[in-house]
């Protein structure tokens, strides 16, 4: 029997940037001097895992290094580790690993995230500015659906969570609205049956051109250029975007 869902159950959340083992410090370098935060010593069992330290704030944003091609994950911070993680799973999730600690685990589409134990994270950093005077904060997370799997990734997530869902500028978008006081919200979007099963980070931008020539200036490509968005690729070879939303509400204007 699954308890009664408490709206606190997520106290805070880290988006992970995910890249390949042998280009990690090259991921490591560019994100900490776009983001202008310090990069914390490595750690884990093969010291995989780094910390970006804002100079304010909490840290949210962190770095994975993996053995494929990488991508983004989230973890999902918790004062009670194992009723997320029951509850996930109740929703639908698979269970991939099982620390003890904490509990990796795939959403009905397979994103992967992490249920983990939460250490008291309360104060969003400000929004970084460039060298070129725009700023921009790293403030979504965009998870790629097939258009079968979208209502039911849409419904896992947003009861998972307990945030409202409402559909975005575009009608390939869904996002699922983080309280004010936690730093990434979800994006779901619909996607080909060749680009599922993947997913990225999205900075929020004042400008967005600013942004981009300070990333390009870092090492940075572009992929493409719309409307209200840029996909960008890192030196280590992942893709992000830079988005025309508002830094500090994460709206459009």
């Amino acid at each position: 029997m699954i308890p009664p869902y408490d709206f606190t159950m997520i106290r805070w959340v880290h988006a992970f940037i995910d890249r390949p083992s042998q280009r990690f410090e090259a991921a490591a370098l560019f994100w900490s001097t776009v983001l202008k935060w310090t990069v914390s010593p490595r750690r884990g069992e093969r010291d995989e895992f780094a910390t970006l330290l804002p100079p304010e704030g909490d840290a949210y944003v962190k770095l994975q290094a993996v053995g494929d091609a990488g991508g983004m994950h989230l973890d999902l911070a918790s004062a009670d580790v194992r009723a997320l993680a029951d509850r996930a799973r109740y929703l639908g999730a698979n269970r991939v690993s099982d620390y003890g600690g904490y509990a990796v685990l795939a959403s009905p589409a397979g994103q992967l995230f992490c249920a983990v134990p939460w250490h008291g994270e309360s104060r969003r950093p400000e929004p970084t500015r460039s060298v070129l005077g725009a700023t921009s904060r790293l403030d979504q997370a965009v998870i790629d659906v097939t258009a079968d799997q979208l209502a039911a990734e849409v419904t896992f997530w947003g009861e998972l969570t307990g945030w409202p869902t409402h559909s975005g500028r575009s009608p390939e978008f869904t996002v699922v609205q983080q309280p004010d006081e936690l730093p990434v919200r979800l994006l779901i979007q619909v996607v080909g049956e060749k680009e599922a099963s993947s997913g990225h980070l999205d900075l929020a931008c004042s400008d967005r051109t600013l942004v981009r020539a300070w990333h390009e200036q870092n090492g940075a490509s572009v992929v493409d250029e719309r409307p209200l968005w840029t996909v960008m690729r890192d030196p280590a070879g992942g893709v992000y975007c830079l988005t025309s939303r508002d830094p500090r509400t994460g709206r459009l204007p």
